[in-house]
Parts: C-alpha cells; structure tokens; sequence
C-alpha cells in the first residue's frame, strides 16, 4: 500500500526553492562558470567581462555577454562595472570570511557557509580566518575537504532563512 504525503503550502514552496538550488548546481558545471571559478581562485579579484569573453574566441561575444547578464539574473554570479565581483562562494570585494589554500594567498568568501565548502570544492585544505559576530574574538582553524579540523571544536555557525528582500543575498554583506 503507497503512502500519501501531505504537504502544507509551505512545504511546496521549499520544493520550488530546492529545483532553483538543483538548476544553480547544474550550472555551475557548465564551461563558463568552471572558468570564472577559476578565475577567482588564479585571481581573487574582480574579473574583467572582456577577459571571460576573450577566454571563448570560438563563440560570438555577444554570446558570451548575454550568458553572463542570464547568470547575473539568476543570482550565480553579480556583473557590475564590466567586472564580474562575485560567484558564489567567491566576492572580490572584501567579506569578513578569509579563506586561504595551504601555501596561497586569501580569498574573500560571501558567507561563512562559503567559506566552508570552499575545501570540498577545491578538494584541498584551507585556512579560515573570521571573527566572532557576537565578541569580535579572531577565529582561526583548517578545514579539509571532509569537515573542519580539530581548531574548529567550539565553533559554531549561525545562519537564518532567506527573506523574500527583492534584493541579491551578496548584496547585504
């Protein structure tokens, strides 16, 4: 005998927000993202549109200049000035989260979730620098690619429910 799931209009809203997180993953897969991923974690600075477009000299620019402002829309990535400034986990601009792969310099994480599953996406260990929200006292501990290490015992971390702000989630850092 099947069972029959209930569901409130809140659990079917959470399903649509689950699709738009499994469609984010997929295309994070794709060619460009791969490459403006890589681009943060060569850099760690703001990426020129014109060097991302200058990467596909097999496909029409407009092409390519299009695919980003799509990317921007659905919040995968944030254009402003020419300049990609941001792919989730990665920001240009300077966060409270430091990541640093063993031997490399920092990179800004958007969030401290970020800043977590930069390991497991890099598939090495880092370095975690931030600061208490609520003391200000430095927090410091690697974290490999399957959790944080013994200096993260302590540590916890603290994250609410997205609200429905018309704004984008890097936008409130």
């Amino acid at each position: 005998m099947a069972t029959l799931e209930i569901k409130t209009a809140e659990e079917f809203k959470t399903l649509a927000e689950l699709e738009r997180q499994a469609s984010r993953r997929a295309v994070r897969e794709t060619p460009l993202v791969q490459l403006i991923l890589r681009f943060f974690v060569d850099r760690g600075e703001r990426i020129p549109v014109d060097d991302i477009v200058a990467a596909f000299p097999g496909s029409p620019p407009g092409t390519i200049r299009e695919a980003l402002i799509g990317l921007d829309d659905d919040d995968v990535i944030r254009v402003r000035d020419g300049h990609v400034d941001i792919t989730y986990p990665f920001s240009a601009s300077p966060t409270p989260f430091v990541v640093s792969p063993a031997g490399g310099d920092g990179r800004y994480a958007c969030c401290a979730v970020d800043a977590l599953g930069m390991a497991p996406m890099l598939g090495r260990q880092i370095q975690v620098r931030s600061r208490c929200h609520h003391s200000g006292v430095p927090l410091e501990f690697s974290v490999a690619p399957d959790g944080p290490g013994p200096g993260a015992k302590g540590i916890m971390l603290w994250f609410g429910k997205r609200g429905d702000e018309p704004c984008k989630v890097a936008d409130s850092l």
